[in-house]
């Protein structure tokens, strides 16, 4: 402890330090930092750094992010990750909440951020509970006179009313929001007047006008919120005062707030107006009927601006929310008659959805010089709005609602624009872009994110116009001509590709890959893209069960190609990584499976040279996860077929392998356990654990490596394969495995995979070993399980005991149970084990089997339990549980997922990366019952024989429909049951 910061300004000095330009002086602060961050009373001296006009206004806002990240790790003392041993005590926390929020109306912009986030963070576990003076400290500054002062507390308010758009409807949330309303919907409605009248007063004053009208923005978010959920009453009592302000906004214009030098960021005028036109689509998408009366006029005011935005970027979110809310008014049956007129059908298409779907010179600098940026906004349009898509949006609602007359007059225009792309191709292929994606939208009457294009629009000829305008370009193999066009071309195809047979497919796919050899980053990539959507493709989209169209037979005289294109991409050093490249070489070694096998070598020669090159500089973590899941799934297609080709494997991956471990690159790391412990799993069982895997066996138990809490599931991954292949060799290391299992069931996070631990150990090592440690076991369960039982902890429990008795018995269950104190087995079965069977039910087939043999060995094994007082109720949920699952109509069709099923949805994830190709097998750890439905019943039968008298008035007592299920389960064992 004594090189622990204790003081102020040893504080001051280690912050400072981790800003030095030096690496070794800030990597030891930050350690130092992040060591005495479990010192009592640690958050509360960092927040009187922040708080201190003393220092230097870097350190001050250093300080404020490492308070913020304490409150984040430290506040919610339930928090699932665990609190890293950060203590926030009792008096601090008043302290705490006493001071900041006057201290965030004090600071800096740049310190004032961070406080904000702190509070809100704080607002998210104790508002309004625990900090019921929040609220009024808050709107007692509505107040200032300082518009700055003004503006960071609405941060705050908006940062914590924000959550109420998120949370699902409960009772609870309702009464915080009524909390919440109670006390601000009158200052809320009086502050948008006075802001309003200050916007007006300041007109003529640039730097003030600004601050006003980013107010007004942030007000709206906040009037947003609080009306997300439902229309609140006083709102609707004071609808006239709010929409005078809300008109007012609309139609305010003041050139003196637009800098005429800026074309990417929105002005606070557009995010004003924007800020408004969210709430008259939150309002318009209620039907609210006090609502109704003003929505011409806005509609009016709204097509306004969108019929005046320039084509700049800096007003893509008033263009956007603006046809937003457009495509929700027509979205609304009601609202049907303000658009039925032929001519606004035209006015809406020539004015509007043209305009927006049209490439821009913007466009253009990003499809050049941003092309991540651009294929992020096209292709995971879901994710990121672009003014095409929502032009888009809007064309396919109206022609929704007015197929006929939208579809010819879209015909009209994609007409005109093709004529006019034909008078000159290589200048005016904007126009013949246009024409595709407005062809692309009023074709699609269905579609989906997950099943793509369902139902086409009678009216429009796709397949002719695929053949007349997109065939020639895909045929087209001048990469440097219309580069655009032949992205558009590739991404019809990719929307499209459910419209496509077979045999289309497969005709399509040496033409796309023809254009992987673009040097244009954006047509190369959509190569890829369009390359891995149609191997994506089901015989039935909607059915999983179903094949997919193209087979592994069907894509092995494409490999070499293929492969050699993607790698050539991939290599080029001068392009940065691609994601959606390395998903496509990751889709094509699914599509091969052990077909696979002809190109093995240079493919897995590829990816160790892509593997030593990120590891060095590892930067985008959907490519680095799609680098290992494909190295993954190659040895999944090659070892499963012949084990004995881990011998080639290894020796390539080691190397590297052994390099990240010892530079400790901390995004890798995970990754190498996992496909250690799959090679580990695929080795020939002569073959035994081997030079390499023995050595690395003694690392794997040291305290250290486990503190990162992202290697723990790999690492307990890697472990259970070790113990799975050699449990005879690692009795020894019995005590610190269960060490290491202690160690990950005192932490939430880690329970889970604690559990893993001990099951595989469970399974897989000497009855006699084990059993000689159950009881120090249970009483670490038992102890975790007093700290807090949690519906999840219990899930994990009630299968390990379920483990304990298929493996040990009842008897053995019951003993060390009682020994640890009597009658503890019956209050476990009672109070955790069988009421968590009927609230979560297992829904698979192992977990299900190992819950319907242990129980059934608990009730035949054990009937010493039937005289207790609490033993027939037992019994009888014991019982019924076992029938019920077997009974389970779901459980009978469910099987575990097998690997040839997954594929669909592979991505990284920033908490743990699980590699889906090299996941553990579901082991079954009762092999030698084969039908467990015959195991149960024999084994009642017999307990029958010699306790009828007992059981049977439990049998009565059954649910009819429970005892109809055991009946017949009898019945098909030839048994009676009477």
């Amino acid at each position: 402890m004594a090189n622990l910061i204790t003081s102020s300004e040893d504080l001051t000095r280690v912050i400072a330090e981790t800003l030095h330009h030096d690496n070794n002086t800030r990597k030891q602060a930050e350690s130092l930092l992040t060591a005495s961050q479990v010192t009592p009373g640690h958050p509360l001296r960092v927040l009187q750094l922040v708080a201190s006009d003393a220092s230097h206004v870097a350190i001050r806002q250093a300080a404020a992010v490492h308070f913020k990240n304490l409150i984040k790790k430290g506040w919610d003392v339930n928090r699932e990750e665990g609190n890293d041993g950060i203590i926030i005590s009792d008096n601090d926390r008043v302290t705490i909440k006493t001071h900041l929020v006057q201290l965030m109306c004090t600071t800096p912009p740049q310190i004032q951020l961070q406080l904000t986030e702190s509070i809100s963070l704080i607002a998210k576990v104790d508002y309004p509970q625990k900090w019921d003076n929040l609220l009024g400290e808050l709107i007692q500054q509505f107040n200032t006179t300082d518009p700055t002062v003004l503006m960071g507390v609405l941060k705050t308010a908006d940062s914590i009313f924000n959550s109420f758009r998120y949370v699902q409807r409960s009772d609870a949330l309702y009464a915080v929001i009524a909390y919440t309303l109670n006390g601000i919907q009158v200052p809320l409605l009086a502050l948008f007047k006075k802001v309003g009248q200050g916007m007006e007063a300041v007109s003529n004053d640039a730097a003030q006008l600004k601050i006003y009208l980013e107010c007004l923005s942030i007000m709206c978010r906040i009037f947003y919120s609080l009306n997300y959920q439902d229309l609140p009453e006083f709102f609707e009592d004071h609808m006239a005062e709010f929409m005078e302000e809300f008109t007012k906004y609309l139609k305010y214009n003041n050139p003196i707030v637009v800098d005429p030098d800026e074309e990417n960021e929105p002005g606070p005028l557009d995010n004003l107006h924007s800020s408004v036109i969210e709430i008259l689509h939150l309002y318009g998408s209620k039907d609210e009927e006090p609502f109704l009366p003003y929505l011409p006029s806005f509609l009016q005011l709204v097509w306004n601006l969108l019929t005046n935005v320039s084509p700049l970027p800096k007003q893509d979110l008033l263009a956007n929310s603006s046809m937003k809310f457009l495509t929700m008014l027509v979205s609304r049956e009601m609202h049907r008659g303000l658009f039925q007129d032929e001519t606004a059908l035209r006015e809406i298409v020539k004015n509007t959805v043209i305009p927006n779907l049209r490439f821009r010179e913007s466009d253009e600098e990003r499809f050049e010089d941003h092309p991540r940026e651009f294929l992020v906004t096209e292709v995971e349009g879901s994710h990121s709005e672009s003014r095409r898509r929502c032009s888009q949006d809007l064309l396919k609602e109206i022609c929704r609602k007015f197929e006929t007359q939208v579809t010819s007059i879209c015909m009209e225009h994609i007409g005109a624009m093709l004529n006019d792309y034909s008078t000159d191709p290589n200048n005016k292929w904007v126009s013949k872009d246009a024409a595709v994606h407005l062809m692309m939208s009023i074709a699609i009457r269905a579609e989906s994110t997950a099943y793509g294009v369902s139902e086409l629009n009678p009216g429009v000829s796709l397949m002719d116009f695929f053949q007349s305008q997109i065939v020639p370009e895909l045929q087209d193999k001048n990469h440097n001509a219309r580069p655009v066009v032949k992205a558009t071309s590739l991404k019809f195809v990719g929307v499209f590709r459910h419209q496509f047979n077979k045999a289309q497919l497969l005709q399509l796919i040496p033409m796309i890959t023809e254009h992987l050899g673009s040097p244009v980053v954006v047509v190369h990539t959509f190569s890829a893209y369009t390359i891995e959507r149609i191997l994506m493709t089901r015989e039935n989209p909607q059915d999983v069960s179903k094949g997919f169209v193209v087979g592994s037979g069907d894509i092995q005289a494409h490999l070499d190609s293929i492969f050699t294109a993607l790698f050539v991409i991939i290599d080029n050093e001068e392009l940065d990584v691609n994601d959606y490249v390395m998903k496509c070489v990751l889709r094509v070694l699914f599509t091969a499976g052990d077909s696979v096998t002809s190109v093995t070598k240079i493919v897995i020669e590829k990816l160790t040279g892509v593997l030593i090159r990120i590891a060095k500089n590892p930067q985008n973590p959907q490519f680095n996860h799609y680098v290992f899941e494909s190295i993954a799934l190659l040895i999944r297609n090659v070892c499963s077929m012949n084990p004995q080709a881990t011998e080639g494997f290894e020796p390539l991956l080691f190397e590297p392998f052994t390099t990240i471990l010892q530079q400790d690159v901390m995004e890798f790391t995970p990754y190498v356990f996992q496909i250690l412990a799959q090679l580990l799993e695929y080795r020939p069982a002569e073959a035994g654990l081997g030079h390499a895997y023995s050595q690395l066996w003694s690392p794997l138990l040291k305290p250290d490596i486990w503190e990162k809490r992202g290697n723990i599931p790999a690492l307990v991954r890697l472990v259970q394969a070790y113990i799975t292949k050699a449990s005879s060799e690692l009795v020894p290391q019995l005590n610190p495995i269960l060490g290491v299992f202690q160690k990950l069931l005192s932490t939430k996070g880690s329970e889970a995979s604690a559990f893993e631990l001990l099951n595989s150990s469970l399974i897989h090592f000497p009855q006699e070993e084990m059993a000689a440690r159950l009881p120090t076991i249970m009483k670490l369960i038992l102890a975790r399980l007093q700290e807090g039982k949690t519906p999840r902890l219990a899930v994990h429990v009630t299968h390990f005991f379920a483990l304990f008795v298929g493996r040990f018995g009842g008897k053995v269950f019951f003993d060390c149970s009682n020994n640890i104190q009597p009658g503890l087995a019956a209050m476990l079965l009672i109070q955790i084990w069988l009421p968590r069977l009927k609230t979560d039910p297992p829904t698979q087939r192992v977990p299900a089997k190992v819950q319907v043999i242990s129980l059934t060995r608990l009730i035949s094994e054990t009937p010493v339990f039937l005289n207790d007082a609490s033993g027939p109720q037992s019994f009888a949920d014991a019982l019924s549980a076992v029938t019920s699952i077997l009974s389970s109509p779901t459980l009978k069709d469910h099987f575990d997922i097998k690997h040839d099923d997954i594929g669909d949805d592979v991505a990284y994830d920033n908490k743990f990366s699980n590699l889906i190709y090299a996941s553990k097998a579901v082991e079954d750890p009762f092999k030698e019952v084969e039908n467990s439905q015959d195991f149960f019943v024999k084994a009642l039968h017999a307990i029958l024989s010699t306790h009828r008298q007992s059981i049977a008035p439990i049998l009565q007592s059954m649910d009819p429909k429970l005892q109809s299920g055991l009946d017949s389960m009898f019945k098909q064992s030839g048994l009676t049951l009477a």
